[in-house]
């Protein structure tokens, strides 16, 4: 039997468990990092951390899978991931790790992330990401190094090492 996973609102008290959810707004911002008038609105919405000796990249990246099936997870063990949709919404399936370091199934949740909201999941997350319709560009944040072990594993078959993937009991996304 397959389970079925409701997506939800993001929330900052929901996604805390996952990391942080990015696009709460000026008045979340801390004063001292801040800044507003007529003209301009600027703040601190989350400091960026990846990993002792890492360099930060931002990526473009498209998603297209509408398949409600999610049969395997990803997560990242160096650095926290930012997610930013700027085309249209994007479903997003977490779930934290267990302490063997596998997906923990009973936190897996499932997100509707907006165009001016954003994640920012914490290393050993787990996640996929899926569309309802079309394509949905997206901005992350991440290791650059992160991003070259996944390649070469995704491309050329490369054992990875800075991420894992990992086949799990299969669960339908009500999209």
């Amino acid at each position: 039997m397959t389970s079925r996973l409701i997506p939800q609102p993001l929330t900052p008290a929901d996604f805390a468990p996952y990391g942080t959810m990015l696009g709460k707004g000026l008045a979340h911002a801390p004063t001292e990092a801040a800044f507003s008038n007529a003209a301009t609105d600027f703040w601190r919405e989350h400091l960026f951390e990846t990993g002792a000796g890492g360099d930060t990249e931002v990526l473009w990246v498209n998603y297209r899978i509408q398949d409600p099936h999610i049969a395997a997870l990803e997560q990242h063990l160096l650095t926290q991931q930012a997610l930013v949709p700027l085309t249209g919404e994007i479903i997003h399936v977490v779930a934290a790790s267990t302490a063997q370091g596998g997906p923990d199934l009973t936190t897996l949740k499932a997100f509707i992330i907006k165009p001016g909201q954003g994640v920012c999941m914490q290393p050993g997350c787990w996640h996929s990401s899926r569309v309802r319709r079309g394509q949905v560009s997206c901005l992350m944040l991440t290791r650059r190094s992160t991003t070259l072990d996944l390649v070469a594993h995704m491309r050329d078959g490369n054992v990875a090492t800075e991420s894992e993937i990992q086949p799990i009991d299969a669960v339908s996304l009500d999209l």
